[in-house]
């Protein structure tokens, strides 16, 4: 009715497929292993309780007026102590602008680099969620394949050559939707084969701190070493997700031209949720808390891969995570996850079925499986009614 009126962009971006999913599986006897969705558990409510009567207290009308698009100066800081911290990393509040999330991050990125029809290297396969917000400016994808090292290097060169990507867009740590983290070999031979190129690299990491071991942490891509990187973080896995609240690391100059295109989107993000995070933060051991997030989803990862490995056909291959919150499996050549998600539902489990994660490609055999926000016995029948489905299908 309306098809004339609507922009060719909107026309042109699919709607979120986990989304979609979610809208299915409403019923409360459905096992769903769909969403990326944080083990509420993990939520620390007492102390973001303490913080609340604190900041309402300390900052009184503050907390309900407008603010300055950067973000609070306070969460701001708190960023730059923690890279600084960790990775020794040399940044200002300058570098640093706060977001609605991760995927406004994304979105604002998108407005901020691409043109119709500009190439865009990503992995194959990719986190939807940038696909979906990239495709809205128009741009064009081209996909490099990943290896359980991380990206084929052999792949990436020829992508490098035959595209020249105007961007690069990668999640180093625990990937979404496969699982894996990238070694620090590739990482260097990553580097190696990009850094004479005329491109800029987007690295997202929201599940970097929920490593399951006491392995060192491997550095970033290109570490301290290019100006070209562009780092994205989020609160939502390590405090809480429905505040919203994510982060963009980058160039001064960049930051200066994603707080136009923020002026122009939102004015600027939550305030509210900016002090309370930030009091929370300030005031509390992340680290000590973190610690106890990790154990919980190292159980419960654990729980899937004993299932896995118990109920599954030999036929079918997955990851075993060291860490973030998905594994990926792979059916038999020929298998289509679509049509295996339709047997599962009718067995009240689900999933992500591996399509959307991927450029211009339909019926492929993988599918994504989130184990964070279920219990062990969940996990356990939720594998197990899927395995039936598997052996149907």
């Amino acid at each position: 009715m309306f098809e004339k009126y609507y922009s060719r962009r909107i026309q042109k971006t699919p709607s979120s497929f986990i989304r979609e999913i979610l809208k299915v599986i409403q019923n409360p006897e459905i096992i769903s292993f769909a969403g990326g969705l944080p083990n509420p558990i993990s939520f620390p409510q007492e102390e973001l309780k303490i913080s609340l009567e604190r900041i309402t207290s300390v900052y009184q009308d503050k907390i309900y007026q407008y603010s300055t698009t950067q973000g609070l100066d306070s969460l701001r800081e708190y960023i730059v102590q923690r890279y600084k911290k960790i990775w020794n990393m040399d940044i200002t509040i300058d570098n640093v602008i706060i977001t609605t999330g991760s995927q406004q991050a994304l979105d604002l990125l998108g407005k901020v680099f691409i043109n119709e029809n500009d190439s865009i290297m990503v992995e194959k396969p990719s986190y939807l969620g940038l696909l979906q917000a990239f495709c809205s400016y128009e741009a064009s994808f081209v996909q490099t394949k990943l290896d359980d090292e991380g990206l084929d290097i052999d792949d990436l060169k020829r992508t490098l050559k035959e595209h020249k990507p105007k961007l690069a867009y990668l999640i180093p740590n625990f990937q979404n939707p496969t699982g894996i983290t990238y070694s620090y070999q590739n990482r260097k031979d990553i580097f190696e084969a990009i850094k004479d190129e005329d491109m800029l690299l987007i690295q997202d990491d929201p599940y970097g701190e929920l490593r399951f071991s006491e392995d060192e942490r491997i550095p970033y891509i290109g570490l301290n070493q290019t100006d070209k990187n562009i780092y994205l973080g989020s609160f939502s896995k390590i405090v809480t997700p429905g505040m919203r609240l994510g982060y963009i690391i980058a160039h001064k100059e960049i930051i200066r031209m994603v707080e136009t295109a923020k002026q122009a989107a939102d004015l600027h993000s939550n305030i509210f949720g900016q002090y309370l995070i930030s009091d929370y933060l300030w005031n509390n051991d992340l680290d000590k808390h973190i610690e106890k997030i990790k154990k919980l989803y190292k159980e419960q990862s654990g729980a899937m891969v004993e299932a896995m490995k118990e109920y599954f056909p030999n036929s079918v291959k997955f990851t075993i995570p060291k860490g973030g919150m998905f594994t990926w499996a792979t059916l038999e050549e020929g298998k289509s996850s679509l049509e295996l998600f339709d047997k599962a539902i009718k067995r009240n489990v689900a999933f992500v079925p591996g399509d959307p994660f991927y450029v211009n490609e339909h019926n492929v055999n993988t599918l994504r499986l989130n184990y964070t926000n279920a219990t062990r016995e969940k996990i356990q029948e939720g594998i197990k009614r899927l395995s039936e489905a598997m052996k149907e299908e």
